[in-house]
């Protein structure tokens, strides 16, 4: 999996609107559950991928729930099948994404728009960039052909989705 991340650092929010980091996301109406784990760039300003098996949140940006656009990324599959993100090109708008955190609170999310990307043309600045007013969330995996020479698929599956309730 291959996501740009912008250039600069996300804002931090103030301390007052921190919330607890994120270890669990569901989407009920794909059958979405999966752990989570702070990812990193590499030094090509790339979001390294979740181990296979695990979703992991872009540390450097918000936590679900906190304003700005929070990133989640997960494996659309491995070499012994489907992974956590398999049915992601599934969810539709209007569905229910639900963020739990290390305190057992909830961050409850609607999709409103889900759309597929050549690699080469990722969405950067509308995965990352988002008003720093309130929360949204971007759900993102692999999709597409892939590509045997390349050894990766050539797109990517973007869930956009808006805080729906958030304590």
């Amino acid at each position: 999996m291959t996501t740009a991340t912008p250039t600069a650092t996300a804002p931090r929010p103030s301390a007052t609107q921190d919330v607890a980091d994120p270890v669990r996301v569901a989407v009920p109406a794909a059958g979405i559950t999966a752990d989570l784990l702070p990812l990193t760039v590499d030094a090509d300003n790339v979001l390294v991928p979740p181990p296979y098996g695990e979703a992991g949140w872009w540390r450097a940006g918000p936590e679900p729930g906190e304003p700005g656009a929070a990133v989640i990324a997960g494996h659309l599959d491995n070499a012994d099948g489907p992974d956590v993100f398999y049915r992601l090109a599934e969810v539709e708008a209007g569905d229910e994404i639900v963020v739990t955190r290390a305190d057992g609170s909830e961050a409850v999310f609607r999709v409103v728009d889900v759309g597929q990307y050549p690699q080469d043309a990722f969405p950067t600045e509308s995965v990352y960039a988002a008003p720093a007013d309130h929360p949204v969330l971007r759900l993102i995996t692999c999709g597409g052909d892939y590509d045997r020479d390349l050894g990766r698929y050539r797109d990517n599956v973007v869930v956009f989705a808006e805080a729906d309730t958030v304590p």
